[in-house]
């Protein structure tokens, strides 16, 4: 089934269908996608086998369509599910899947609130070989060079023009025809991530939850497996499964996590429930540079909440090595985020985290009230690029975190934060405090060895128990309006 269009060879190429309905909608979308995955991977394994082919081989990504004609309100409760003003409204869709309750989801919130169906049919936008065989573990696509044919004379590949974030970063995008966008991504530009995360996590994206937690440490790692281990063993907790680099999987709590030797990049594990709303932890290590990229990537699975738990330098002297820090503020001296987000634009904090995370910190401690100020601080964390900025002249740091009323410092807070903002997704930063550099106090070997046994397995519970209380808010709340804005896409 094949056309030839000007030496083209493509699948065929249906009309748009309309839908009235959600689930029919997105089940055409897994159909098409399909239809076209199949077929270049099809098309791929012939070239392999026999050499270049006669005519250029293309297929493309389904998308959705909607028109509204009138400027009739929706219900706006939510801070999505509605389109800005009348207009056609468009977005190329990947792996639906993968993304298929999220889609449902968001189709359905469309249809409702303008009582107008959603076209479902192929796009314009070529999809590349790269991620059409991306899902197929018997194929991988050749370096240039080794092969004696050049790959992009016969297929089309990822374009770097269509996997921007100008949508989220709010430069006007909009597609060729002038429709404007339904989704925050496009789908090279979501496909593109998938890519990334399976390389730097090792683990695919299917495995990933509703709720990330970031850290620093191994140490949490190492914890966080001893509390999914838990989870299994207790059959009333609602975990299924632990999943570790490598897509390991394991289901009973006894099963044996056999993580492979040579890690990637951020080791990611997974504690798993059956509709998606488990935890994910990313170890992204050192430095926003990795934190950005994690989040970058992140974001395109439209995670509910990402939250900072790791350790950080405490910058009063009322405060002692294992104290918390909660952050409602962020002084920005990473800049990776500059080009993308200016550091005069505030990151505000999102009260319904601030306090998930406040009350964890109680329930786990138990300290109420005004005695959690015996181990907590609430202020501005900052987040600098220099990891030994202790060596410099202290006269500007020292003051500029002064006049900032910074209470901490580490270097991946303010940037997962500032990317949660930029990609609306919600965030929070919990800290643990391991050294005081103004007060003598250095990150030595042995000098934080008790503090790490005692404080990490609370720190990453208190972490933990902030998300499970987020995951029991209707969506509409942690999804407020703090993080949309002027005209923003429908879907969240």
């Amino acid at each position: 089934m094949i056309d030839d269009r000007q030496g083209i060879s493509t699948p065929d190429h249906p009309e748009h269908d309309t839908f009235s309905e959600a689930g029919p909608a997105v089940a055409r979308l897994q159909e098409l996608y399909a239809l076209s995955a199949d077929f270049l991977s099809q098309q791929f394994r012939d070239v392999l086998a026999n050499g270049m082919p006669v005519n250029r081989i293309r297929a493309f990504y389904p998308e959705i369509r909607i028109t509204t004609k009138s400027f009739a309100k929706a219900d706006t409760r939510l801070s999505f599910g509605h389109v800005a003003e009348p207009g056609r409204y468009a977005t190329t869709i990947t792996r639906p899947d993968l993304f298929g309750k999220y889609l449902t989801q968001q189709i359905d919130l469309l249809i409702c609130n303008h009582g107008m169906p959603v076209q479902i049919g192929y796009s314009t936008t070529p999809m590349p070989v790269h991620f059409a065989v991306a899902n197929d573990a018997s194929l991988t696509v050749p370096q240039e060079g080794s092969v004696d044919y050049t790959l992009r004379d016969i297929f089309d590949v990822p374009e770097l023009s269509s996997m921007n974030d100008d949508i989220v970063n709010g430069h006007g995008f909009s597609y060729e025809d002038g429709a404007l966008p339904l989704a925050p991504f496009t789908a090279q530009r979501i496909d593109y991530s998938l890519a990334r995360l399976s390389h730097y996590t090792a683990t695919q994206a299917e495995h990933f939850q509703n709720h990330v937690l970031f850290t620093n440490y191994q140490f949490y790692v190492e914890e966080f497996e001893k509390f999914a281990r838990q989870m299994l063993a207790d059959p009333d907790s609602g975990y299924t499964s632990f999943v570790g680099p490598g897509n390991i999987e394991i289901t009973d709590a006894s099963g044996p996590l056999n993580i492979p030797a040579k890690l990637p990049q951020m080791p990611t594990f997974h504690l798993k429930r059956e509709d998606g709303s488990g935890i994910t932890l990313v170890n992204i290590g050192v430095g926003p540079s990795n934190a950005k990229t994690a989040t970058d990537h992140i974001a395109v699975l439209r995670p509910h909440a990402w939250l900072m738990v790791g350790h950080c330098a405490g910058l009063r002297n009322t405060q002692r090595l294992g104290d918390f820090v909660l952050a409602h503020g962020y002084l920005r001296e990473d800049h990776v985020l500059d080009d993308d987000l200016p550091v005069w634009m505030p990151i505000p904090a999102l009260a319904e985290i601030q306090v998930a995370l406040e009350e964890a910190v109680a329930d786990v401690t138990k300290y109420k009230g005004y005695d959690l100020k015996r181990i907590m601080r609430t202020g501005t964390v900052a987040t600098i690029d220099n990891r030994n900025w202790e060596l410099r002249d202290q006269s500007g740091p020292v003051q500029r975190l002064s006049q900032s009323r910074a209470v901490a410092l580490d270097m991946e807070s303010a940037t997962i934060a500032a990317n949660g903002f930029r990609f609306r997704v919600p965030y929070g930063t919990l800290l643990c405090v391991s050294d005081k550099p103004l007060h003598g106090e250095l990150k030595l070997p042995g000098m934080a060895s008790e503090f790490y046994k005692t404080q990490v397995a609370q720190h990453l519970l208190i972490g933990i128990r902030a998300m499970e209380k987020l995951r029991e808010m209707p969506l509409e709340r942690i999804h407020s309006r703090k993080l949309r804005s002027f005209e923003e896409t429908a879907f969240l």
